[in-house]
């Protein structure tokens, strides 16, 4: 992500950058935490996880925003962000935290390399992106 830029004379902002690297190590630190909690049930780690990062981010939230209007959203949209937080993060993370048991770290980081293939693919079949040797190479490397 940073190396053909470099390569190719892009600048970018900096801290786009060291945010690129630090997902990249909070990742890694993440997986390496998971292995300890081996007797532990998948949804009490997801519990805890999903609690952590909501204790962590209301400050955040507050400081940026306030409250002034912190409820105000309609109903679709607080359904929405049900939705996304109960299907896509909270169920999505029982899954990987079972996955982590039973395959082990190493082998369900291996999963993260799905996802670019996959976003590739599905832009190329259903938003009729285009199909570039970059991608088809990246996707080569992949699959070794």
């Amino acid at each position: 992500m940073i190396g053909p830029g470099l390569l190719a004379g892009l600048g970018g902002p900096v801290w786009a950058k060291f945010a690129l690297v630090g997902a990249s190590l909070s990742y890694a630190v993440a997986l390496m935490i998971a292995r300890r909690f081996k007797g532990v049930p998948s949804p009490v780690i997801a519990a805890g996880q999903l609690t952590a990062s909501t204790i962590i981010m209301i400050p955040i939230v507050l400081l940026g925003h306030g409250t002034a209007n912190l409820f105000s959203a309609s109903p679709p949209i607080w359904a929405a962000v049900l939705a996304l937080a109960l299907l896509s993060t909270a169920f999505a993370y029982i899954l990987y935290f079972n996955l982590v048991a039973s395959a082990g770290a190493t082998n369900a980081s291996l999963v993260t390399l799905i996802v670019p293939a996959s976003a590739i693919l599905l832009g190329f079949l259903f938003l009729g992106e285009r199909l570039e040797l970059f991608e088809l190479g990246g996707m080569a490397l992949i699959a070794l």
